[in-house]
C-alpha cells in the first residue's frame, strides 16, 4: 500500500507496512555540493509532482565504523541531508521522538536496522531519524582562514537544527505534534544533543531530551578547530582565503585528507590536535562561536535549556568495547602511564588507581583502565550534565544499563551502543542486535523501550513494569539500573566518582 502526504516543498509518497506509514530519504535541506560544501544548510527547493519517499535516501561521506560497530555502508553522496519517518497515523496528533545518530562524529546513519522506528510508532509515537555531515564536511572550522564559511566548524550541528525545523513545519502532516518533540541521541548522538541543549539556535524545537552515553563535555575549541583546519588545508595544498582553490578540492580528496588527520587522533599528536587528542575526535562540534559560545556543559549549566525534560545516562562498561583489541599487549605499566596522565599526576593517578583496583578484585589492567576511560568519557559528564540541569528544571531522570552481552565470551560486558538494541526493541532483527546476541532478554527490551515511550508521551519514564524512579537530586543520586531485574540505585560508585572533581 501507498500513502501520501503534503510537506511544504510538495506531495510524498511513501509506504504502508503492517499499518504504519513508513516515509524514507525525506529531504529536509538542499544538497551540499558546490557552495553549499561548507555552508550552513540550504532551504530546499519544492518539486513538482509526488516524490517518491520508500526507499532510503544518500548518507554523508564517511568510513566504515570499526568492528564490532557498523554494518554495509548506503551510498553516500551531496544529497545526504534527508529523514525518515515513521507514523502509526497520518491524520492523528502524536508526540515525536526524534533520534540523531552516534558514530564519533565521522560516521553512522540514520538507516541502520537498530534504529528502525517501527516499535516506536506501534507504541503511539511518530518516529524520526535524520541524516546529516560528518568529519571535515561537517565540522572542519574554517572561520578565521575562509570568513565567508563562519559557520563551517558546527555545519554538521546546524543540519540537526534544520532538520527540527523542518519538523516543526511539516511533522503535522505525518500525524505528529510539533509542540510535543522529544530529541534523542547516543555517543555523538548524544553529545550533539546537549549541544543542541546549549545552543540558543535550537531554542522552542523541543521540550524533552535523552542524551545517551553522551553528555556536554565534548566538543572543541575555536582555537584548536582552527590549528586543526589549517593543517587540513596544507594538506590540500590550499592557502588561506584562496577559495577557489579550496573550490577545486574534490570530496574525495577532502575525505583522504580527513582520514589522514583521524590517524593522527589515534597516534595522539597533540601539537596538532590539541584537546581533541585525549577523545581521538579532531572533528566536533567547535565552541567559542556564534552557535556554541562555551561548552555546552558551561551553557546548561548557566540555564540554557531551563525547563527542558531531561533523561540522561551510560552503560555500565562503555569503553570495555573500545579496548578489548589491545588485550594482549596492555600491562601494568601501561595502565599506570594512563592514569597518570588522566589524573595528571604521579600521586593522584596512582590514588585512583588503588581505588579502581580495590573494588574490583582480580581484574586486569585492561578492565581497570577500561572502567577508568568509561568514567572519564561517559559516566561522569553524564552525571554533570544532570546535576547542571536540575538547577534549571526539577524533571531529570537519569539510568544506567547494566545487562551484559554474553558476546566474545562476555569480555565486553555492558558496553557502549549495547541499550540501542533494547531501546527501539529490534532485538527480532539480527542486524540490529549485533552486540546483544541471539538469546538477549525481551523483557529488558519491553521494559527499557516503554520507558522512553513513557517520557516521549508523559515527560516521566515511570511505568507500570519498573520500581519506582524517582527524578534526579544530588543527595542521593537516584538511578534506574536496566537489567533481568531492573532495580533502583544510589550514589552508584561515588566513591569512584568522587576522584575526578577538579580533573574534568
Amino acid at each position: 500500500m501507498e500513502t501520501v502526504v503534503q510537506v511544504e516543498q510538495g506531495q510524498l509518497r511513501g509506504s504502508v507496512e503492517n499499518g504504519l506509514h513508513i516515509f524514507k530519504g525525506v529531504p529536509y535541506a538542499a544538497p551540499i555540493d558546490g557552495p553549499n560544501r561548507f555552508r550552513a544548510p540550504q532551504p530546499r527547493e519544492s518539486w513538482s509532482g509526488v516524490r517518491d519517499a520508500t526507499t532510503i535516501g544518500l548518507i554523508s561521506r564517511q568510513a566504515p565504523l570499526p568492528p564490532p560497530f557498523g554494518s554495509p555502508l548506503p551510498e553516500a553522496g551531496a544529497d545526504c541531508l534527508n529523514l525518515n519517518v515513521w507514523s502509526p497515523d497520518v491524520t492523528g496528533s502524536l508526540p515525536v521522538y526524534v533520534w540523531i545518530h552516534g558514530g564519533a562524529f565521522y560516521g553512522g546513519s540514520s538507516v541502520e536496522a537498530v534504529y528502525d522506528g517501527a516499535s516506536f510508532a506501534r507504541n503511539g509515537v511518530v518516529c524520526v531519524t535524520i541524516n546529516y555531515r560528518l568529519g571535515a564536511q561537517g565540522f572542519l572550522h574554517l572561520a578565521d582562514h575562509f570568513p565567508e564559511f563562519a559557520e563551517s566548524g558546527n555545519a554538521g550541528l546546524l543540519d540537526q537544527i534544520a532538520a527540527l525545523k523542518w519538523v516543526q513545519q511539516n511533522i503535522a502532516a505525518f500525524g505528529g505534534d510539533p509542540s510535543r518533540v522529544t530529541i534523542a541521541g547516543e555517543s555523538a548522538g548524544g553529545m550533539s544533543v546537549s549541544s543542541l541543549l546549549a545552543s540558543s539556535q535550537a531554542k522552542g524545537l523541543f521540550t524533552q531530551a535523552i542524551p545517551q552515553s553522551g553528555a556536554g563535555h565534548n566538543g572543541i575549541s575555536a582555537k584548536t578547530a582552527t590549528v586543526i583546519a589549517g593543517e587540513v588545508l596544507r594538506r590540500l595544498d590550499v592557502k588561506p582565503g584562496d577559495s577557489a582553490a579550496l573550490a577545486k578540492v574534490s570530496d574525495e580528496r577532502l575525505f583522504e585528507v580527513q582520514l589522514e588527520l583521524m590517524a593522527l587522533a589515534f597516534e595522539e599528536d597533540s601539537d596538532v590536535l590539541g584537546e581533541a587528542a585525549v577523545s581521538t575526535m579532531p572533528f566536533q562540534p567547535t565552541y567559542d562561536t556564534a552557535i556554541l559560545p562555551k561548552r555546552p556543559i558551561e551553557l546548561v549549566e548557566a540555564g540554557s535549556a531551563a525547563g527542558i525534560k531531561v533523561l540522561t545516562g551510560t552503560t555500565m562498561q562503555e569503553s570495555l568495547v573500545f579496548m578489548i583489541a589491545m588485550s594482549p599487549m596492555f600491562s601494568e605499566e601501561m595502565l599506570k602511564e594512563m592514569v597518570t596522565a588522566t589524573f595528571g599526576s604521579a600521586e593522584k593517578g596512582l590514588a585512583a588507581l588503588e581505588k579502581y583496583r580495590a573494588n574490583r578484585p582480580g581484574a586486569s589492567p585492561l578492565q581497570i583502565s577500561a572502567a577508568v576511560e568509561t568514567d572519564r568519557m561517559f559516566i561522569v559528564p553524564c552525571r554533570r550534565l544532570a546535576d547542571a540541569q536540575l538547577k534549571h528544571s526539577p524533571d531529570v531522570w537519569t539510568y544506567r544499563f547494566d545487562w551484559a552481552t554474553p558476546l566474545y565470551d562476555g569480555a565486553l560486558g555492558a558496553c557502549h551502543a549495547l541499550e540501542l538494541v533494547f531501546v527501539f526493541n529490534n532485538l527480532g532483527d539480527p542486524a540490529a542486535a549485533y552486540l546483544s546476541g541471539d538469546n538477549a532478554p525481551q523483557d529488558v527490551a519491553d521494559s527499557m523501550h516503554q520507558a522512553w515511550v513513557a517520557f516521549v508521551k508523559n515527560g516521566n519514564p515511570q511505568h507500570a513494569g519498573l520500581p519506582e524512579w524517582p527524578r534526579h537530586n544530588t543527595n542521593d543520586r537516584p538511578t534506574l539500573q536496566f537489567n533481568t531485574t531492573s532495580t533502583l540505585g544510589h550514589n552508584l560508585c561515588a566513591d569512584e566518582l568522587a576522584l575526578w572533581d577538579g580533573v574534568i
